[in-house]
């Protein structure tokens, strides 16, 4: 008889019981609607408390070290029942304790390195205990294979435990354990095939044939210094002009201002490379030594000195010593320090001196004087000389426009009284 006819055979026999049935499993079919909700509840829950914040990586990990503690302790069941004789309930309680000793020192080394930025011993205990459990479990392997199956499944499980917590430990450190002296980014550097900076491959190109230029203009003028044969310097000039010839076609060098500049610096620097020896430079663990009284200035000539500066509000007295003559991208070069120099001082809210411009920057007294005075009518300049005089009566001297109050008319550092 099919079972349909038999559920209406038995209904129609045992009504009753069969209304008893009946609501007894539609309360449960009601209960199991509940606690299944409860359980997607609660599996919600977990899943944006605990794993949706960790990255894919941190999730496949814990998948996967999982899955190899399981096989390790499949092994360790195997063994407790062959090897020791463990049967029954007492298998079932002590044939994975020395899984549950790992997960428990990987637990403790986990919140040890969030409290001390180190695993410890218990990172330790963790490689000690995998170790173990794998060799036990491979000791009850029927062949080879087993055998280095059941030695990898541990080891697998703790590599991926100890990557998981380097990952940690960078992200909440910034830092990572060590830094290895041979990487495959600096073997790649040292052999020449990778750039320690951020470079392009035109600015490298550039700056190499920048370098070659200043290294055959060394050559050759140290050639000519020593009296070297006609020969010699025939070769080393021809150098420098196929050099010169190449920069100037595959760089920019004609019209570029920054790459003439940097060529300027290199020979600079190559040129001078004997003024090392005469350098005297701090000791960095000596005193600062007291600075000696101020002495006037004297110089030869009978226009020595100069009257105060106009644009200065102090008593320094200034050498009338003519400025150095310098090329034009030299003058250019000290001309963009300056006018950089001044903007850095006005975005911190102060007016700089010539004679400020002149230390900081290297440029001549008189030509700080002059683009001071222009640069001064700049309005944040201006607005900052202004406030200086309406807040302290401090008057900046010079080419000024007015500064116009009820009681002070300043025009040019001269005022009609108060």
């Amino acid at each position: 008889m099919p079972p349909i006819d038999q559920i209406t055979t038995f209904a129609s026999d045992q009504p009753v019981l069969t209304v008893i049935i009946g609501v007894f499993a539609l309360g449960l079919l009601v209960v199991a609607y509940f606690a299944l909700r409860a359980t997607q509840r609660v599996a919600v829950r977990f899943y944006h408390r605990h794993i949706a914040p960790r990255p894919a990586e941190d999730i496949l990990t814990i998948v996967a070290a999982s899955i190899a503690t399981g096989v390790s302790a499949q092994g360790m069941w195997r063994f407790s029942g062959d090897v020791l004789g463990f049967d029954g309930p007492l298998r079932l309680l002590l044939f994975a304790f020395i899984e549950v000793a790992v997960i428990t020192s990987a637990v403790r080394a986990r919140r040890n390195m969030r409290e001390n930025f180190s695993a410890g011993i218990d990172g330790v205990a963790v490689w000690a205990l995998t170790g173990l459990t794998a060799v036990l479990s491979s000791m009850d392997a029927r062949s080879a294979a087993e055998a280095i199956f059941r030695l990898a499944a541990p080891l697998v499980a703790a590599w991926l435990w100890e990557r998981g917590m380097a990952i940690e430990r960078h992200r909440i450190t910034g830092r990572s354990r060590i830094n290895w002296r041979i990487t495959p980014e600096r073997a790649l550097v040292r052999v020449g095939l990778a750039e320690v900076s951020d470079r392009t491959a035109s600015e490298v190109d550039a700056h190499r044939r920048l370098t070659r230029v200043a290294l055959a203009a060394k050559r050759a003028r140290a050639l000519r210094a020593s009296g070297a044969s006609d020969r010699k310097m025939r070769a080393a000039l021809g150098k420098l002009d196929r050099a010169m010839d190449r920069a100037v076609e595959h760089s920019g060098l004609a019209v570029d201002s920054a790459r003439q500049e940097a060529l300027l610096s290199q020979i600079g620097a190559l040129y001078n490379t004997s003024a090392l020896i005469d350098l005297t430079p701090p000791v960095p663990w000596a005193s600062e030594p007291e600075e000696p009284p101020a002495r006037p200035a004297v110089a030869a000539g009978p226009s020595a000195l100069r009257p105060p500066i106009d644009d200065d509000d102090d008593e320094l007295q200034v050498l009338d010593v003519p400025p150095p003559v310098v090329d034009t991208a030299q003058r250019a070069a000290l001309i963009r320090a300056a006018r950089e120099y001044w903007d850095k001082q006005i975005e911190r809210k102060f007016v700089p001196r010539a004679a400020d411009i002149a230390h900081e920057t290297g440029v001549s007294l008189a030509t700080a004087r002059e683009y001071r005075a222009l640069w001064k009518l700049e309005p944040k300049a201006h607005a900052l000389l202004e406030a200086a005089f309406h807040e302290h009566g401090i008057i900046d001297t010079g080419t000024f426009p007015a500064i116009e109050t009820e009681h002070v008319l300043t025009v040019n550092g001269s005022s009609s009284g108060r």
